[in-house]
């Protein structure tokens, strides 16, 4: 092992993990060209995985660096299990893991050289998208995710609070910012939070070139309207949870005076949102007035009431499929 580059810790939470697509995963951060790795694995209490099945894997696949393999004394979720995992990872950088991906040899190589050349925060990288048998299916995410943009440079936060493009298989992040971020927002998935954070605090990179197979499969947990199957679960997932997600940022987090003017615009038009859906239709002029924040969502909640349940799961359906 190279000593003489900084080193890069992997952190993997895991929960319930198909052993074949653990095992390829695994497989892949074996062949990493980047010479100084460390790996951090917590299983979130799988019921139906024992941690001896998930050891056994993780030892006849990573003979290359060390890792430590750690079980949660109850189920936390993968975001305070991503939390936990940054609090206790030593290193320089941070790579998230999924445990159903296959990274390119040269993902982490490649990541931490434009971390170094830009001077970002954090960097980010396009995808392969996969389906469950390995198949690919796009070059792309924004293939499969119409409304996915990426952007780079500074001043990013006055979108990202709202709209993320950096998906957590696919970053590399300084350890120190990542850590300043603990503790993660409750109501935002943490790879949206580290990004927004790195954001605040200077640059963030995306790169237009794959560097990871990611596995869309039905079940991931941050696919696109993900547990939406009726009103009253779009409401929950999409409305109330963004609505707590956002007041979170207005009480704590470190935002410049700018974003935090945005932050509040961003409050009235969110709580207009929700206080529509539950029947005051009075909103209706605030969410017409602060689309700009998201016209599609805006013009789509507006019309929803009014909707038969046939054209709600219609466009429930476009949405899924990437057609809206």
């Amino acid at each position: 092992m190279e000593t003489g580059k900084p080193l890069i810790s992997i952190l993997m939470a895991v929960y319930n993990p198909r052993l074949d697509w653990l095992r390829e995963q695994l497989e892949s951060l074996e062949t990493q060209t980047y010479p100084n790795l460390r790996l951090y694995i917590r299983d979130d209490c799988s019921p139906a995985v024992a941690l001896d099945e998930i050891e056994d894997c993780v030892r006849a696949c990573i003979q290359s660096f060390p890792y430590e393999i750690k079980r949660n004394e109850r189920n936390l979720g993968s975001n305070l299990t991503f939390e936990q995992l940054t609090q206790e990872a030593e290193g320089t950088y941070f790579a998230y893991c999924d445990q159903d991906d296959i990274w390119l040899p040269e993902k982490l190589e490649v990541l931490q050289t434009e971390l170094v050349n830009s001077g970002a925060r954090l960097v980010c990288s396009d995808m392969y998208i996969i389906d469950g048998n390995g198949r690919q299916v796009a070059d792309s995410i924004t293939k499969i995710r119409r409304h996915h943009k990426f952007r780079s440079g500074s001043g990013l936060t006055d979108t990202l609070w709202y709209s993320n493009f950096a998906s957590g298989c696919a970053l590399l992040v300084r350890a120190e910012t990542a850590k300043s971020a603990v503790p993660f927002n409750p109501y935002m998935y943490y790879d949206h939070y580290i990004t927004l954070f790195a954001a605040n605090e200077g640059i963030v990179v995306s790169m237009d070139r794959p560097l990871i197979r990611h596995r869309e499969h039905g079940e991931n947990q941050s696919s696109t309207m993900q547990g939406v199957v009726d009103r009253e679960s779009y409401i929950r997932l999409r409305v109330d949870t963004v609505v707590e997600a956002v007041r979170w940022l207005s009480v704590s987090f470190p935002a410049p005076e700018e974003l935090k003017g945005i932050l509040d615009v961003g409050l009235i038009w969110m709580e207009a949102r929700q206080k529509y859906l539950q029947g005051d239709r009075s909103r209706a002029g605030i969410i017409w007035n602060y689309r700009r924040f998201s016209p599609m969502a805006s013009l789509f909640e507006l019309m929803m009431p009014f909707l038969p349940d046939c054209l709600f799961k219609l466009a429930l359906w476009a949405s899924k499929h990437n057609y809206i």
